[in-house]
């Protein structure tokens, strides 16, 4: 059977579809604090049919190998890209994880890690301080005003961290180890839009 020769155009617009997607991923994470570098590595990986060398990624990407070395050790570390040996080759080669839920469910549990439990710990201090305070104010019918703001305060944050919790046991939930949890809340979310 002859070999089918490259359509140029379908190669240049694939190039072009690939590198959007980059782009696109880059500002997306940078939306939510994440490195826009780090992130076009990511979608370099994740869109690559082979495992990428951090010259590869130099190349593409247009980073120095300090950057990219960096960033490559950050998606190792975030569990979202492993190495991969390549026989007869000492460079190291890595290649991000393929399975979409996987991806978000390794994201969500980063994101929770550096973000939900430290709110939420500190919150709890915060309560820890205010649950410390002596009010001048005895067992009146009416509340003196120091001890009416720190009841209000106590309140909202009551109230703060009574949701941050939930969003925590939420995250939890989505994250369970089958991997449906995130499937199932996607679906039903989307049914109901």
């Amino acid at each position: 059977m002859p070999e089918s020769t490259p359509n140029p155009d379908a190669e240049k617009r694939l190039h072009e579809s690939q590198e959007r997607f980059i782009t696109l991923w880059g500002q997306m994470a940078s939306n939510w604090g994440i490195p826009r570098t780090m992130a076009e590595t990511h979608a370099l990986l994740f869109l690559s049919d082979e495992p990428l060398n951090t010259d590869d990624v130099m190349e593409r990407l247009d980073v120095s190998r300090g950057s990219a070395s960096m960033t490559l050790r950050a998606l190792l570390d975030w569990g979202i890209a492993s190495r991969v040996h390549q026989r007869g080759d000492r460079k190291e080669y890595f290649q991000a994880e393929q399975d979409v839920w996987k991806l978000f469910r390794t994201l969500l549990r980063e994101r929770k890690k550096r973000e939900i439990e430290p709110l939420l710990a500190e919150l709890h201090t915060c309560r820890e301080l205010s649950d410390s305070i002596k009010t001048r104010g005895k067992r009146k019918r009416a509340l003196d005003p120091e001890t009416a703001r720190l009841k209000a305060f106590n309140y909202k944050l009551d109230d703060m961290i009574s949701f941050v919790e939930m969003i925590d046991a939420f995250s939890n939930r989505l994250m369970n180890s089958s991997g449906k949890g995130l499937e199932l809340a996607a679906k039903l979310l989307a049914k109901a839009s």
